[in-house]
């Protein structure tokens, strides 16, 4: 399919409808999912459209108008099929907050892209012109899609985004399975699920900007106020962001002062909304200054040493030069913060806890390995072409045996 005119889609706007479609959905092989949402004004992003590519047909589902989705949710996560999406974790998300289980084997194009050496994160638009050699049609990308009715213009627009998937998917599974890496995509996919599954369980709290650098009082404040701020959003219906900012949560936990005089002397803190709530803001920090405190001489700060930031420098370099050398897209296969997690993580073998990213699978036959050898003196690091899109090289101490000018290619099995 090329494109889209109008009439050329099934439009599903029933639940009688919609059983219809999902037993004829549940015999297709493969099934490319994209959503439309508004997330900017609610608590929980708001989906507004379903579109779906299978067999030789397009199809939009409008959740405005079914209002119970999970007959197609319950097909997408059944097995017997491949879920073909581009960025599609959020996709992943209404489905298990739907049937409470995840797409049967997806397939994320962008992911897969990023595997193969393409830039990461890619959109849509560059994958259909860089990799099927065509021009995407994006002209509605402010559309407040909860509004109806929809223009032709709008759902050509949305069955835009499905109508290449499988393209896509047929492309990078062939260069996937040409570097032994399909396995590699089913390991990002299951990463994708650890991730979701503990995003809605852990203390994420303590993903606020500054919270390492705080004290233990600093710490429990701002896990009162993270906690304030969920509930208030869920009443509320906001996103949590518009009721209380990342940036103020830090700084009213810095300052500690539970005085509502003080708190509304904080730049920020002078919106009304936020003037009417400082008694319950200043309760908050009067309980995180209350909480418990951890037994003398624990460890408060969770800073790093300084070396580490000297050598998280020379290791991200590194870990650029190795993904330009392996055909992978360094923004996929780990920022400077999983650097330092890694070289935190090796300060501290003794400490129970999960390995980062860079130590586990592919990502630690690529890189990990080789940072350990770094690391430890194994292995040497030169730069052995300036004018090279990969200038550096490395080398085995002469301790440790001959000379290797560059790791060698991961082997992987198919999958």
């Amino acid at each position: 399919m090329s494109g889209v005119s109008e009439g050329g889609y099934r439009n599903i706007t029933s639940e009688r409808q919609l059983r219809q479609y999902c037993r004829q959905l549940a015999q297709c092989p493969a099934i490319a999912v994209d959503t439309e949402f508004v997330a900017e004004h609610t608590y929980r992003p708001v989906l507004c459209l379903v579109q779906v590519a299978a067999g030789d047909e397009l199809a939009i589902i409008d959740p405005l108008a079914v209002k119970d989705l999970k007959p197609f949710w319950e097909v997408l996560a059944s097995q017997g099929h491949e879920t073909i999406v581009h960025a599609g974790r959020r996709d992943a998300e209404f489905c298990l907050e739907a049937v409470g289980r995840f797409p049967a084997g997806l397939f994320d194009v962008q992911v897969a892209a990023g595997l193969v050496g393409i830039e990461y994160p890619a959109g849509y638009a560059t994958l259909v012109s860089k990799l099927l050699g065509l021009q995407s049609k994006k002209q509605e990308t402010r559309t407040d899609w909860r509004r109806r009715p929809l223009s032709p213009r709008q759902i050509a627009y949305a069955l835009e985004d499905v109508i290449h998937l499988r393209a896509l998917r047929e492309v990078l599974g062939q260069r996937l399975t040409e570097l032994q890496r399909l396995d590699w995509l089913v390991e990002e996919m299951e990463l994708w699920r650890e991730e979701i599954v503990r995003a809605a369980s852990a203390e994420q709290w303590r993903s606020i900007a500054g919270f390492a650098s705080l004290d233990a009082r600093g710490q429990a404040i701002v896990r009162e106020l993270y906690y304030w701020r969920e509930t208030e959003a869920r009443r509320r219906n906001q996103p949590v962001r518009r009721v209380l900012r990342d940036d103020l949560i830090y700084e009213l936990a810095r300052r500690q002062l539970a005085d509502p005089k003080q708190i509304v002397a904080l730049r920020g803190m002078e919106r009304a909304d936020l003037r009417r709530r400082l008694d319950d803001i200043a309760a908050c920090i009067r309980r995180g200054l209350a909480a418990p405190q951890p037994a003398a001489g624990e460890k408060q700060k969770r800073e790093p040493p300084p070396q580490l930031s000297v050598l998280g420098q020379f290791l991200f370099a590194a870990l650029g030069n190795v993904c330009r050398q392996l055909q992978l897209a360094p923004g996929l296969v780990g920022g400077p913060n999983d650097v330092r997690e890694l070289l935190a993580y090796r300060a501290a073998p003794g400490k129970e806890r999960p390995p980062p990213k860079l130590a586990r699978g592919w990502r630690a036959k690529v890189v990990g390995q080789l940072f350990d050898k770094l690391l430890s003196g194994q292995m040497a690091i030169y730069v052995a072409d300036p004018s090279s899109d990969s200038p550096l090289g490395f080398e085995q101490r002469p301790q440790s045996g001959g000379r290797s000018m560059g790791p060698e290619l991961p082997q992987s099995s198919e999958s």
